[in-house]
């Protein structure tokens, strides 16, 4: 069963590491997902009706977004500047009623669209995880680790599960559609970044940017609306 699903944690490790610096080693990724792999063929019940597949994205997700956060590898400033862009987001959004362009939060942040997108280039890393985790750093929750466990039925977790996803598909409604299909293309065809760039007919180094972007779209959208994500 392991090696049957280690072409699953390979892939999970790669779309993973390529948000991240190079300073840090694919293969500790893909260990790292081994081990998570492993925990979830310990733990799979199969008359909870989930396929062994979707139990061990989780689990190997989690085990490797587990060990990134325990390392400082995210520079105080590239952490400054998600906080910034986030904060830009917010504002034009109040100020304007709506989802705000590219060129709007470069103006809110008083930097040339450009310098935007070098700022969006940078942050690319630090927004890892954003959308499945909140709360402090002293108390992260993941938001979609309930799916995984066998409390997944509980009906508080299928409220809340139902409300976020509402959240969610509310949030990416309001963006534009060059975003929305960037992260359809990437967390539903589950495409790389390369390959959606061919799709789009963009710079693959344009659809970082636009990734980086979107997701900090959701995550400002939901920490306004989703109690659990607050002060990540």
């Amino acid at each position: 069963m392991i090696l049957e699903h280690l072409p699953q944690v390979r892939l999970i490790a790669r779309r993973i590491h390529e948000r991240l610096p190079e300073s840090v080693s694919l293969e500790d990724l893909v260990s790292t997902g081994i081990l998570g792999l492993i925990h979830a063929i310990d733990r799979f019940d199969p008359s909870l009706n989930v396929k062994l597949k979707t139990y061990a994205e989780y689990k190997i997700r989690g085990a490797i977004l587990d060990s990134l956060r325990g390392l400082d590898w995210a520079p105080r400033q590239q952490r400054k500047k998600a906080k910034q862009i986030e904060a830009a987001i917010c504002s034009a959004e109040q100020r304007l009623k709506r989802a705000p362009r590219e060129e709007e939060i470069a103006l809110e942040l008083k930097l040339t669209i450009q310098e935007y997108h070098e700022w969006l280039v940078e942050v690319r890393g630090v927004n890892l995880g954003s959308l499945e985790s909140g709360g402090s750093d002293e108390a992260n929750r993941d938001l979609l680790r309930f799916i995984a466990d066998k409390e997944e039925n509980w009906p508080s977790n299928l409220v809340e599960r139902s409300e976020l996803e509402r959240l969610l598909a509310e949030a990416i409604q309001r963006m534009p559609q060059i975003e929305r299909t960037v992260l359809s293309l990437y967390y539903q065809k589950e495409l790389t970044l390369r390959e959606i760039s061919k799709v789009v007919n963009l710079h693959e180094s344009r659809i970082s940017q636009l990734k980086s972007q979107a997701v900090l779209r959701l995550r400002t959208y939901l920490e306004k609306r989703w109690p659990v994500v607050k002060g990540s």
